[in-house]
C-alpha cells in the first residue's frame, strides 16, 4: 500500500521542513555524496522528483544546466522555490509522480528518499517511467534510508537490489552506509561499454 498523501501533507502543515533536512549534518553529509557520487562534471537535463524543500536541488543546480525539481505537495514546492529564487535554471513544479511525469527525456534523475513510500508494483512502474525518461548513458541515482520506518515499505537496500534486477539498467555504483544506501546506474547504451568516468575520459 502507498503512503498516503494526507501523511505528506499533515507533516508539511507541523512544519515548513519536517525533517529537518536543512539543519542536521547527517543530510549535509548524505546530499555532498549524492553529488560526488554523479559520474559527469555536469549534466544538460536533469530530474528530481520528490524534492521536499529543495536542499539537495540547491546541490543539483550547480551540477545541470536546466534542472527539473517536483513534489506533490504545494508547501514544498513553494520552499524549494523560495530557495532557488534566482536560479534561472531550475523550474519547481507540483506533480505527483509516477501518474503524472514530466514529458521532457533526461540525462539524469535522482530519487532520493522517495521510493519506500511506494509499494512494490507502484515503485516499479515509478523506475519503470525513470528508465523510459532517461536517454541513452543516462543516470539514475537513488538515495534511501536504511532504518525501519512505520511508513516505509523498504529500506535503501531493498531498493538497491530491486534496481540490479532491472532491465536496461548497469549499476556503476553502490555505497552501504550504516544509515542509507546510495546507488548510481546508467541506462544501457546499445552495444556499448558503461561509461565510468576514468573510460569517459579515456583512462581506462
Amino acid at each position: 500500500m502507498n503512503t498516503p498523501a494526507t501523511y505528506f501533507e499533515g507533516q508539511y502543515a507541523d512544519a515548513a521542513d519536517p525533517w529537518h533536512l536543512a539543519d542536521r549534518w547527517y543530510d549535509r553529509r548524505k546530499y555532498d555524496l549524492t553529488v560526488a557520487a554523479l559520474p559527469r562534471p555536469r549534466y544538460q537535463q536533469a530530474f528530481e522528483p520528490g524534492c521536499s524543500v529543495g536542499v539537495l536541488t540547491n546541490l543539483l543546480a550547480t551540477r545541470c544546466d536546466q534542472l527539473l525539481s517536483t513534489d506533490r505537495v504545494a508547501s514544498a514546492v513553494a520552499t524549494t522555490a523560495r530557495r532557488t529564487r534566482g536560479m534561472d535554471h531550475v523550474t519547481v513544479r507540483q506533480m505527483a509522480v509516477p501518474e503524472q511525469w514530466p514529458e521532457e527525456r533526461f540525462e539524469l534523475v535522482v530519487l532520493s528518499e522517495l521510493l519506500y513510500y511506494f509499494d512494490e508494483s507502484t515503485r516499479t512502474r515509478l523506475l519503470r517511467r525513470s528508465i523510459e525518461t532517461l536517454s541513452a548513458g543516462g543516470h539514475l541515482v537513488t538515495v534511501h534510508w536504511n532504518h525501519p520506518v512505520a511508513e516505509h515499505t523498504c529500506t535503501g537496500r531493498d531498493i538497491a537490489d530491486h534496481l540490479d534486477a532491472l532491465a536496461d539498467l548497469n549499476r556503476l555504483a553502490r555505497y552501504d552506509d550504516p544509515d542509507f544506501t546510495l546507488t548510481v546506474h546508467e541506462h544501457s547504451r546499445e552495444g556499448g561499454p558503461v561509461l565510468s568516468p576514468a573510460r569517459a575520459e579515456g583512462l581506462a
